[in-house]
């Protein structure tokens, strides 16, 4: 009876030193392993030479100098697991992008490592330098593709707004010289030219329901709304 109580308070402890192993850094616990694989192995080295072992003793320390000195078991590395493993992220880089997913609030953050925004964090990029930055990297397939991941998670409706805009310029480079900025930003509030500053508060405070950031909405399509707002109460 004795020896049932025992092996289940075994099975408990395993379970619960599995559970907390699973809980910690797995760069922290693959250093930790590291370091106790290599200060036992040094034991049974010490072991051997006590009891005149030195076959053991030779091949037991040299695998314990290994671990303890360059971190390796042939091809097993501890440090190189420790290094690759942060907690619950995931880090991906291009030559342009430094991509970094956390798992747990599904969170993406990104900053630019080379060319002419070098040093910036993506969320520092305002629509006009998005774009600038989006011509940069279309010629590496890795940097443009973690771009656009990183806008969709970021920058709903990015898509939709930066086609607007280009059509826009098309059509300006074709000799058509568009809408003026005034009569742009009564459009884009769906006002007629002339309308009351109250009536531009009015449709301003409706479209920004449907586009605050804060509700899941564009935060670009948010910025014209707002941009064409200031342009004409300012003007």
């Amino acid at each position: 009876m004795s020896w049932i109580i025992l092996a289940a308070l075994a099975l408990l402890v395993a379970l619960w030193l599995f559970n907390a192993m699973r809980k910690m850094d797995r760069g922290l616990l693959m250093r930790g392993l590291r370091w106790g694989v290599g200060g036992l192995l040094a034991l049974i080295a010490l072991l051997g030479l006590v009891f005149r072992r030195i076959d053991i003793a030779t091949i037991v320390g040299a695998l314990a100098a290994s671990v303890l000195l360059r971190g390796r078991i042939g091809q097993f590395s501890f440090d190189s697991l420790a290094q690759s493993s942060s907690g619950n992220t995931s880090k991906v880089r291009s030559r342009y992008l430094a991509m970094e997913l956390d798992h747990d609030t599904g969170a993406l953050t990104g900053r630019v490592v080379d060319g002419a925004f070098a040093g910036w964090d993506l969320m520092d990029l305002g629509p006009e330098e998005t774009r600038k930055l989006l011509d940069e990297v279309t010629g590496d397939a890795d940097s443009i593709n973690l771009l656009e991941n990183w806008l969709d998670a970021n920058r709903a409706g990015w898509r939709e707004y930066f086609a607007d805009e280009g059509a826009e310029t098309g059509q300006q480079r074709a000799g058509n010289p568009g809408r003026s900025p005034v009569e742009e930003a009564y459009a884009v509030l769906g006002l007629k030219p002339g309308a009351s500053d109250e009536d531009i508060r009015a449709a301003h405070r409706e479209l920004m329901k449907g586009v605050h950031p804060d509700r899941g909405g564009s935060e670009y399509l948010a910025a014209r709304i707002n941009e064409a707002r200031d342009l004409l109460l300012g003007r």
